[in-house]
């Protein structure tokens, strides 16, 4: 037995893989732009595309949203992993197919998802074969409605189906701003403006202290947290909360989740979401702080004579 545990001991296998230089190409972390259309295998049908001409000619409303290449990050689940490790040690200009099984794109079809329910759990106005509707937190489809029952299938309407990606790799995004943008695009779909900016800002820390002798005699604690206020730099990313954000269903609901994700990808200290008031470029953070200044600055950005403005009130009243 000494010799089998010799054996094990002297194949550092792993360790030496470990030691050889990354492959080439693109790599988890990176963030590309990609430009792709996925049909299922059997049925031909159109699951997702980036390309505006594909879409119209499936009859799809293109004014609907925004066409072209899509933002994504490698190694994040921003799409299906068997393409991704396609894309894996590729280069800008390299295209691909792949071939993403049922199972590992919207899985296998199940035939105990289709369930019987009452109808009085669908609005009037969906009871009809084909309908989408919501069933106790779960989307399905009406197959067949009789008497008072219904039949509802839950699984995914592409279950079953195997679907083939086409895509090219048409840029890497490495401009920070265009990174933020790009992926608060695949989240929320939606068009934002944003910047970065390093800021000074003060901030309370802990300084640990010594207790007096006489505390410590006295049976009190050996040393109490005290704070002090420091200035630290902070990467801050802006984002424009405009109405099309604020109103965001994806937005309002994971919000936070939202900022943790974009800190992580971006390497940001904090972000800030900043709404503009009126047409007066009058910029307000999402805590609402920072104030609006003193009445005779702004009236001297504005280029206006503030005592004459006071000399002309007085004779009016006069």
């Amino acid at each position: 037995m000494s010799n089998d545990s010799e054996a094990e001991e002297t194949e550092p296998v792993e360790e030496d893989a470990a030691d050889e230089e990354p492959e080439s190409g693109f790599q988890s972390g990176d963030v590309v732009k990609l430009a792709y259309t996925a049909r299922t295998v059997d049925g031909d049908q159109l699951v997702d595309t980036t390309d505006e001409e594909v879409a119209a000619d499936e009859g799809i409303d293109t004014d609907q949203q925004d066409w072209g290449p899509r933002t994504i990050v490698l190694g994040e689940g921003h799409i299906f992993p068997d393409v991704e490790q396609d894309i894996f040690g590729k280069e800008v200009g390299d295209e691909g197919t792949v071939a993403v099984s049922a199972e590992d794109a919207f899985g296998e079809y199940e035939e105990d998802q289709v369930r019987t329910v009452s109808k009085d759990k669908i609005g009037e106005d969906d009871r009809y074969p084909g309908a989408q509707v919501q069933i106790d937190g779960e989307q399905g489809r009406v197959e067949t409605i009789i008497g008072g029952r219904a039949r509802v299938d839950f699984n995914h309407p592409l279950a079953g189906e195997a679907v083939e990606y086409e895509y090219e790799i048409v840029s890497e995004v490495t401009d920070r701003e265009e990174k933020a943008q790009g992926i608060l695009s695949l989240m929320l779909d939606v068009e934002l403006d944003v910047w970065f900016e390093d800021e000074t800002v003060e901030e309370e820390q802990p300084v640990e202290s010594e207790a007096s002798d006489d505390a410590s005699d006295e049976g009190g604690d050996a040393a109490q947290t005290e704070y002090e206020t420091v200035e630290v730099e902070k990467d801050t990313l802006y984002i424009e909360a405009t109405p099309q954000l604020t109103m965001n269903q994806q937005w309002m609901m994971g919000k936070q989740q939202i900022a943790q994700q974009l800190t992580q990808l971006l390497g940001v200290d904090r972000i800030i979401v900043q709404e503009e008031i009126g047409g007066g470029g009058m910029g307000m953070p999402g805590m609402m702080g920072g104030g609006m200044g003193g009445l005779e600055e702004q009236l001297e950005d504005a280029d206006v004579d503030a005592e004459e403005i006071a000399e002309e009130l007085e004779n009016a009243g006069e």
